[in-house]
């Protein structure tokens, strides 16, 4: 016998509820930056209610201001220093579809339970997966996907990142704070490497001024690792390693390996100023079942949907290296 409605829901809500910590953990046990940067929610975390765009104040520049002796004019002028990145809406769903045939071959309420259960985890693992797959995409303000880390390292001056071109932030000092940061330099990744790149993104030499967290690939990660091994200079992060993510603690930097990184690359991201922001009403919220038989086909579905991007605040915190062996 077809399952009824009602009893989709509950068996839906009694998953959700009943084992809340397995379904949500569904979501980021795949990536490293997911789990760091969304299900802990490190860094940047903005839920907006709406608007066109995810808007972002960010400051690039000081105010008037200097030494003066008891006869110098003083300036009042104001020097234009705010302004505002705006990433676009970025839209994720995973679907749960139970075919009238598949319900009616599944004998007994246990196993149609444990059908549907299937059915969920399924579409939870689907919108994770495209998330986890994005993040390290070059997709540029236009595009459907999320705006992601190669955009965002990406040295191209003409291309907008956050609706903002390189060249239309600058600085009295006529530098470039919204300047994309990536090294091409074909290299082996070394400890040399690391704090180059490290150096390259550094924003101050105080607290926060330099890169906290890096990603790379399996393979790098474990050069790394092996270097360290050897020097016995690194530590391990307790939150991430508890996670099941793989980890060292470098110079103040937590590494780790993010088997969604693009082969050769190590990126080095300042926390205060990178993160998700994720609509209010979506954060991996569910549709209530629906009848497909209006399509044509003897099934019910329901969808998960993600509604948000990653954003930035201070671009130049953040800096990209490809091409490493």
């Amino acid at each position: 016998m077809a399952l009824t409605y009602a009893e989709l829901e509950s068996i839906t809500r009694d998953y959700f509820k009943a084992d809340s910590k397995k379904a949500v953990d569904i979501y980021f046990n795949t990536s490293f930056w997911l789990d760091y940067f969304m299900n802990k929610k490190k860094g940047l975390w903005e839920r907006p209610n709406g608007g066109q765009n995810i808007r972002v104040p960010l400051e690039y520049d000081g105010q008037e201001g200097g030494f003066f002796t008891r006869t110098s004019v003083l300036s009042s002028n104001d020097r234009q220093s705010i302004n505002s990145a705006r990433f676009g809406w970025k839209h994720v769903y995973g679907n749960a579809t139970v075919y009238l045939t598949d319900e009616l071959e599944n004998a007994g309420e246990y196993a149609e339970v444990q059908m549907v259960t299937q059915r969920i985890a399924g579409a939870q693992k689907t919108a994770t997966k495209k998330l986890a797959q994005n993040v390290y995409n070059a997709a540029g303000d236009s595009s459907e996907l999320l705006t992601g880390l190669l955009s965002l390292c990406n040295e191209t001056t003409t291309t907008a990142y956050g609706n903002i071109q390189e060249a239309d932030l600058a600085s009295a000092d006529g530098t470039t704070p919204w300047e994309g940061k990536c090294t091409a330099t074909v290299e082996g990744v070394s400890l040399a490497v690391i704090r180059t790149l490290a150096t390259y993104a550094k924003i101050s030499d105080g607290p926060g001024g330099k890169p906290d967290i890096g990603t790379t690939t399996e393979a790098l990660f474990n050069i790394i690792s092996g270097i360290l091994q050897v020097q016995q200079r690194f530590t391990s992060d307790t939150d991430t390693a508890k996670a099941g993510f793989t980890n060292l603690v470098f110079e103040g930097k937590v590494l780790a390996a993010d088997d969604y990184c693009p082969t050769g690359y190590l990126f080095l991201c300042n926390s205060k100023y990178v993160g998700f922001g994720i609509h209010t009403q979506g954060y991996f919220v569910r549709t209530p079942w629906g009848d497909l038989l209006v399509t044509g086909v003897a099934a019910k579905s329901m969808k998960i949907f993600w509604h948000g991007n990653m954003i930035c605040t201070n671009r130049k915190a953040h800096a990209a290296h490809s091409n490493l062996s």
